[in-house]
Parts: C-alpha cells; sequence; structure tokens
C-alpha cells in the first residue's frame, strides 16, 4: 500500500505534489491560515491539561477523599471513556453546526467541567465533572484536526496540522507545572486549584474562536461558495491556488470517485455499513494509527510517570517525582517542533517511520531499566520515549487521517479513528495499575514496545506518503 498513487485512468488532480524546492520557507508562509489553525488548535490545550493535571492531583485526591486503588484508576481513565459519546457525536455537530460553532461549543464545556472538578466533593461528583469535561474535549479532539486540515493550503498543511499535538502538550506541560507549583498546598486544597487554573483559558479561547473564519470546505458544503472563496483566497499561497482549491472542493462536493448508491442513507453508511474498497483502505489506515498511537503505551507515561519514576528509585518525596515529570513534560513538548518543521520537507511516511521504531527501542529501554532498578536510565528511556513519540507518532497520526478522508467522509471518519483511539487510551489508562500488579511494571512496558514494532510494520506496509497532495486528491491515492 505504501504507493505513490498515480495510476492511468484516474483524472489529473488540479492540485499536483509539489517539488521541495516549491514549499515555502517559514518566512514566506501566508500569515492568516497559521494564526487560524494556531487559535484551533489551542481548543485542545485543557485536553493535555486534564490528563496530566490528573497524574499529580490523583495523589492527593486518593489522600483527600480516601479512593481505593480501583476508584483512582477509574477517575483517571473515566475522560477516555466518556469522550466516546462527543467524539461520535462531533462529526454530526461540525457538518450541522460548522467547524467554528462546534470548537465554540467545546469551549464552553471546557470551562464548565474545570469549574465542576475544583468543587468536587465526593467521587462520584468528580466522575460527573470528569464527563462535562469530556465533551468539550471529545468535540475539539474531532474537529480542530479537520479545521486545520481543510483551512491550510497544501505547501504547510503538514505543519499546521501538526499544531494540534503541540498544543495538547503545551496542555500537558502546564499540567506538570501545575501539579509540581502546588504540591506544598494543603491536601484538600492543592488539587483543587490545579483544576481551578483551567478554567479562564477556554473563555479566553472562545474568543478567539470567533475571529476564525468558517472552514471553506464547510460553506462549500452549504452552498454557499462566495464565502468559501473570500476565505480561500486569504488561506492561498497565491490566487491561482485559492481558485484551483475552489474547483477541487466544488468537485468534491458534486462528484465522487465512487458514485453512491440511491439507497445510501448517509456518510454513516458509506463508511460502516457499505464501505467501497477505497474507503476501506482509508478507513483501516485511520483506524489503526489511531490505535497503535494509544496502544504504545502513551497515556501510561502521561498518566502515571509519578508512579513509574518511584518504581525506579527516585527519592520517596511526591515533589522529586513531579519534578522530573515536569522535566518529561517539557522535553515531550519541544520535540513536537521538529515533526512541525520536517513534516512538509521529509514527508508524513518517514517520520511515523522514525518514530514508531523509536518508540519500540525506548519501551524495551525503559522495561530493562525499570528491571534492573537504574534510577538514571529510567529518566533517560523515558525522555527516548517522549522524542520518539513527538516527532511522528503524535502529531502527524490526527492530521494524516484528518487529510486522507474524502471531504463527505472527513468529520465521522475522524469520529470514528478518535473514537477508536479513546477506547484503547482508556484501557491503557484504566488498567495499568492493575497490570503492573499482574505482570510487573516492566512487563507492561516490554508490552507497549511490541505494539510499536508492529506498529512499525503497519506503517511501512499500509501508509502512502501525502506531503503536498490536494485534500481532493486523496481518493484517487486510495483508489486501487
Amino acid at each position: 500500500m505504501a504507493h505513490d498513487g498515480s495510476e492511468d485512468g484516474h483524472a489529473a488532480p488540479l492540485l499536483t505534489p509539489r517539488p521541495e524546492s516549491a514549499v515555502p520557507r517559514w518566512w514566506k508562509w501566508n500569515m492568516y491560515p497559521f494564526a487560524c489553525a494556531t487559535l484551533a488548535s489551542m481548543t485542545t490545550v485543557l485536553m493535555g491539561y486534564n490528563l496530566a493535571v490528573m497524574s499529580g492531583a490523583e495523589l492527593f485526591i486518593r489522600e483527600d477523599l480516601g479512593l481505593t486503588d480501583a476508584q483512582t484508576e477509574v477517575l483517571t481513565g473515566s475522560m477516555n471513556l466518556y469522550m466516546l459519546v462527543p467524539i461520535l457525536a462531533a462529526g454530526w455537530a461540525a457538518d450541522l453546526l460548522g467547524r467554528r460553532g462546534t470548537l465554540l461549543l467545546a469551549s464552553a464545556f471546557l470551562v464548565a467541567g474545570a469549574l465542576s472538578m475544583s468543587l468536587g466533593r465526593s467521587y462520584a461528583a468528580l466522575m460527573a465533572a470528569r464527563f462535562v469535561t469530556s465533551v468539550g474535549v471529545g468535540l475539539s479532539l474531532v474537529v480542530a484536526p479537520v479545521y486545520n486540515a481543510e483551512i491550510s493550503p497544501a505547501s504547510t498543511r503538514g505543519v499546521l496540522s501538526s499544531l494540534l499535538d503541540i498544543f495538547i502538550n503545551v496542555g500537558i506541560l502546564l499540567g506538570y507545572v501545575s501539579n509540581y507549583a502546588f504540591a506544598d498546598l494543603p491536601v484538600h486544597l492543592g488539587w483543587r486549584v490545579m483544576y481551578a487554573a483551567g478554567v479562564l483559558p477556554p473563555v479566553l479561547l472562545a474568543a478567539g474562536v470567533l475571529a476564525m473564519p468558517e472552514s471553506p470546505r464547510w460553506l462549500a458544503m452549504r452552498g454557499r461558495y462566495a464565502h468559501a472563496r473570500a476565505v480561500l483566497s486569504r488561506t492561498s499561497d497565491t490566487p491561482a491556488e485559492a481558485d484551483l482549491r475552489l474547483e477541487e472542493i466544488k468537485r468534491a462536493v458534486s462528484v465522487t470517485v465512487v458514485p453512491r448508491s440511491r439507497d445510501d442513507s448517509g456518510a454513516w453508511t458509506e463508511l460502516l455499513v457499505r464501505p467501497s474498497a477505497f474507503v476501506r483502505r482509508i478507513l483501516i489506515c485511520v483506524v489503526g494509527l489511531q490505535f497503535f498511537q494509544e496502544a504504545s503505551g502513551i497515556e501510561a507515561v502521561v498518566l502515571y510517570s509519578p508512579l513509574v519514576f518511584k518504581r525506579a528509585g527516585m527519592s520517596s518525596s511526591d515533589r522529586a517525582a513531579l519534578g522530573a515529570t515536569v522535566a518529561v513534560g517539557a522535553v515531550k513538548t519541544l520535540s513536537i517542533l521538529v515533526a512541525t518543521s520536517l513534516s512538509d520537507r521529509l514527508g508524513r511516511r518517514p517520520l511515523l517511520l522514525a518514530s514508531t521504531g523509536g518508540v519500540a527501542v525506548a519501551m524495551a529501554s525503559l522495561a530493562a531499566s525499570l528491571r534492573l532498578g537504574a534510577t538514571s536510565a529510567c529518566l533517560a528511556s523515558m525522555l527516548a520515549f517522549v522524542v520518539a513519540f513527538s516527532v511522528g507518532f503524535g502529531p502527524l497520526v490526527p492530521a494524516y487521517g484528518a487529510e486522507i478522508l474524502p471531504l463527505r467522509l472527513r468529520a465521522q471518519g475522524t469520529s470514528v479513528g478518535t473514537a477508536v483511539g479513546r477506547l484503547v487510551c482508556a484501557a491503557v489508562s484504566m488498567t495499568f495499575i492493575s497490570l503492573a500488579g499482574a505482570i510487573t511494571m516492566p512487563g507492561c512496558f516490554l508490552l507497549y514496545a511490541g505494539v510499536a514494532a508492529a506498529a512499525f510494520v503497519f506503517v511501512y506496509t499500509r501508509l502512502p506518503e501525502t506531503r503536498g497532495r490536494s485534500l481532493e486528491d486523496m481518493e484517487v491515492l486510495f483508489a486501487k
């Protein structure tokens, strides 16, 4: 499946892949789509923050509310299960309300969730607050990558799509910093302040989202071609490219590579009930990437790194483990810049291959260092893991999925892939403590290393390169 997609018998795409010399340098970028993609991506900051802040807050919530290990696991991983409902509904919402309107709705739920979490006084109240937060996170997790892919010109789509993971990791880093900063507060107060700090950002982000234009592809789906052309004129590299992008969008809206049958009830039917061969190939790539991304153990690292460092023999104080976790978060965030700068030059596939291979090696090293009780080697392996994950696996999975899905299936297909990822994420986060007790913590990480090795094989055999192609050209790429 790793082919270039050129095949006799298919119409030539209006936007052909650009040679590397034609890809603009960062100082020649059109900054308007960059600003729009940045605002959309920033809605995911609270996802990263809520995931990471739990890694430290759980140490204090357990003591304050007297939670058991099982309750702690469920509370920690529950958001991934709760997200399934908004994730599956996000495609419908994005097509009904628009990409921008759905992101505004997500911000409202994020504010309510952060406030509810900080005020929770029982296990049941915290579980309810996690559900409210998950609605906002689920909506933004699906719609933000779709919006970024649709607003971006082909020349910088890799960079702009990877902004999503940058801001998730900014949120993760802020969560770790919050854990460390408030670790000395009284037990009953510290974790509440950690969550209360997440109330203001969504309010500010909602104001920014209001300034964004709607996706030109959504406008075209509603027959608003004049508005779509106006947006494309500001988000394309040249006026000629804006005209070509609009023509490709019109073609995607009105004509498909594989005609839909008369009794087809919609996108979900075409996607899941009666998928064509090329839709099936695309769906395998989208779902497979999401599965392997989460099954390789990233959630165990993000949520349980303080416990891992304690298991490795680090100082018994919570503050020392939280300090090491901040270092991991900082390295993870900075590493994403590598993928951001190289995805439009080297391509998605080489970075994904390097990332999956690096994750497999780093996880095996982490398992060995834990088995030997080597604290320094454990920290080094953890840092190597987050670097390997962040140069490809992290930022490129949602970006790749959003760009290969055809327009009519993009929102729903992204929902399916994200839902699979969240299910796997929930399985990892809600079983890590129990699994470590059953097969030891080194055994857990060795298992994750095997999954990452399988991911390398999957990328090598299944994924074609998409760099420089128009979104509407993806059907030709997979129509074999």
